[in-house]
């Protein structure tokens, strides 16, 4: 019956991407066995209930071959139908080019970036054993399942799969099986002209348990290869399975034309008669394929059903751990949440770095959901917290990660430790290294998953270490990103709101863009409107000028501001912690925060500043950094750029 599963698949696939005229054929043809292994007969999961938490996961890294992942869910009956199908990347479809989590029942995470969904997968694994030692009891175990990830040469080739791997295999993930599609193929042609290393020993010296030479088209041999990886409980396991991209078309078997084009009219239905598939038929499932899932499908829900009388009498035996798992569900804040973190005490002058960790301490506190940890920083990002263990081989009780100096792997494992569900994460490194994690943020923000990112040093002010690691274009080109709430406050107080802005927002990622060095606090007239994005800290209506700033500028635009004043002008202070939730509070808010037409409005930012021009007009003025940085104590660099308040002054007055 598999095999019949499996040529459905292949004629499915081949059908959706040649009616789309657009797609990826090779993928789904080759690895169609392995589908069908892992939804017909491997996998714990139940199409009626796409959310049940004790599922097993499947994560098509390759997101390319979407067709494959597309074509299992509608076998095994999710909501997707045949002709969700027929709409293959067409627009506003269920079956869009590449996996989007949220878009398509059954979908676990949006792929196609290679090396993603691998780290995810990674993340999702971390979570299952997170919450299993947080929930589990001697006498009832409602958290045990499996993550399977698919991946191909080029996933292999890309170096975030080497960073989550390399972790992975340190924490003895035992519930994670990784499926490398070792087809040799890539889009240039053969994988031997780039890519000849031995990827099963790169896998079996970074901790992996690897089960190599598997025939990824002998379905005896892939439940083989899986089970013998379900018995390894300390290693996470690679199954090296050799597949022929493109398997049963004619004339492209084997071959790169297989990749990434549609196979074309003539070479489908030669596939389909060698496959024993109706020649005529387009989007063919037989009869027996369809009772196949059917039967299965009932068999699934009786298994998850079964799940769930066992998962209420845990509930009733253990009402504060159900309790407690409500909330990590639901991502319940304490009632009082903002009150207690608005109350928290700190001690200025200090650096927003310091005040977040301060804050931070105190959520993790609160919330027991909330878990993270920093690429090999935590000392400088002020993240590491002392209360709590660290998750490491066997021990995942604890509240802290080591993620190792791993930045692009660590913001996608916190992608699939949120998508999991149950835990919400936050990680932390130095702003400038952003750059290392940004498809990754950008992954976050398209999938709306409320990753907290704590990204310290953010700039000029970093100082001796030189412009390698002075951040210029970083907070700019972030705030560019959709849906990423881009959070750089002014002082400690702002710093706590800007955490409370954090965790109540459950629909996106947010990062905090935090100082170096030492912030004063900042006397303001209406501390409420700081959640709104952007307030008057100080300052009449009508001034003769408006200085507009956040993060560290804010203080020296009160020094600025003061200088000025000794000289007859009138100032107003604004700061904007973050300018997409300014301008949400309409046009008037903003109006009238930005004070009387006929002010000079002069914006600050000590990097580059092209963003703030949306504040200002014609004759207003721009105080920014569109060059690297240097090495040399912290304030010496400012001044050499011309971030003091007697520059800046002396800058304004020039103007007027």
């Amino acid at each position: 019956m598999l095999k019949q599963v499996a040529d459905v698949i292949r004629g499915l696939s081949a059908d959706g991407v040649q009616e789309a005229n657009s797609g990826h054929p090779g993928l789904p043809l080759g690895c169609a066995d392995i589908g069908a292994v892992l939804y017909g007969e491997v996998m714990k999961y139940d199409p009626k209930a796409p959310e049940w938490a004790d599922r097993d996961r499947f994560i098509l890294s390759a997101g390319h071959g979407s067709m494959l992942v597309y074509s299992l869910l509608h076998l095994s009956g999710y909501d997707v139908s045949l002709d969700d199908l027929r709409d293959f990347r067409q627009l506003d479809s269920k079956t869009p080019g590449h996996p989007e989590y949220g878009h398509t029942p059954g979908v676990e995470t949006t792929t196609g970036p290679l090396g993603q969904g691998f780290a995810n997968a990674v993340g999702m694994a971390i979570a299952e054993r997170m919450m299993a030692e947080r929930y589990n009891t001697e006498e009832d175990t409602i958290v045990d399942h499996y993550t399977y990830t698919l991946t191909g040469d080029g996933g292999m080739m890309e170096g975030i799969v080497y960073e989550a791997a390399s972790l992975a295999g340190h924490l003895g993930l035992g519930k994670l099986i990784a499926i490398y599609d070792d087809n040799d193929i890539s889009i240039g042609g053969s994988t031997d002209i780039t890519f000849t290393e031995d990827v099963p020993a790169r896998f079996r010296a970074q901790g992996w348990h690897v089960v190599d030479g598997v025939d990824g088209h002998d379905f005896e041999s892939i439940k083989a290869a899986i089970e013998e990886g379900k018995k390894v409980a300390d290693k996470p396991t690679l199954i090296v399975a050799k597949t022929a991209i493109g398997f049963g078309a004619p004339t492209m078997e084997g071959l790169s034309a297989a990749h990434g084009s549609p196979l074309g009219d003539e070479e489908i239905r030669g596939m389909k008669e060698k496959l024993g598939l109706p020649v005529d038929e387009k989007f063919y499932v037989s009869k027996e394929v369809k009772e196949f899932f059917a039967q299965k499908r009932v068999e699934l829900q009786k298994e998850r059903e079964a799940w769930e009388e066992k998962f209420n009498k845990w509930a009733k035996a253990n009402p504060e751990l159900k309790k407690s798992w409500d909330q990590a569900h639901n991502l319940e804040l304490p009632a009082n949440f903002r009150e207690v973190i608005e109350g928290l005490e700190i001690d200025a002058p200090i650096a927003s770095r310091a005040s977040s960790g301060k804050t931070l301490s105190k959520i993790v506190d609160e919330v027991e959901y909330f878990v993270g940890g920093s690429a090999d920083l935590a000392p400088s990002n002020k993240t590491y917290q002392d209360k709590y263990g660290e998750i490491q081989k066997g021990e995942f009780a604890g509240r802290n990660f080591r993620f190792g100096v791993r930045e692009h792997a660590m913001a996608a494992i916190g992608n699939g430790i949120a998508l999991h569900g149950g835990l919400r994460p936050y990680v932390a490194t130095f702003l400038v290294f952003s750059d290392y994690m940004r498809n990754a943020i950008r992954m976050s923000a398209l999938m709306n998953q409320p990753v907290v990112y704590v990204l310290t040093h953010d700039s000029i002010y970093v100082g001796e270490d030189g412009p390698t690691h002075q951040p210029i274009e970083h907070t700019e080109s972030l705030r560019l990103i959709p849906n990423l709430t881009v959070l750089r406050p002014a002082d400690e107080e702002e710093t706590k709101v800007a955490w409370i802005q954090a965790m109540e927002r459950t629909d996106g990622p947010t990062a905090l863009i935090l100082t170096r060095q030492n912030l004063p606090h900042i006397e303001k007239d209406n501390p409420g409107d700081i959640y709104k994005g952007g307030y008057v800290v100080k300052g009449p209506q009508d001034a003769d000028i408006v200085l507009i700033a956040s993060g560290s500028e804010v203080s020296l635009a009160v020094e600025t501001a003061d200088l000025l004043e000794k000289e007859g002008k009138s100032v107003r202070i604004v700061s904007v912690p973050e300018r997409r939730l300014f301008t949400a509070q309409g046009q008037d808010y903003v109006n009238q925060v930005l004070g009387s037409k006929n002010s000079l409005r002069v914006a600050m930012e000590i990097g580059v500043g092209q963003g703030w021009y949306q504040f200002l007009r014609e004759g207003d003025h721009l105080v920014s950094i569109d060059t690297f940085g240097a090495s040399g104590p912290g304030k010496e660099v400012a001044d050499k750029f011309g971030f003091t308040a007697q520059k800046v002054a002396k800058e304004i007055m020039n103007k007027l």
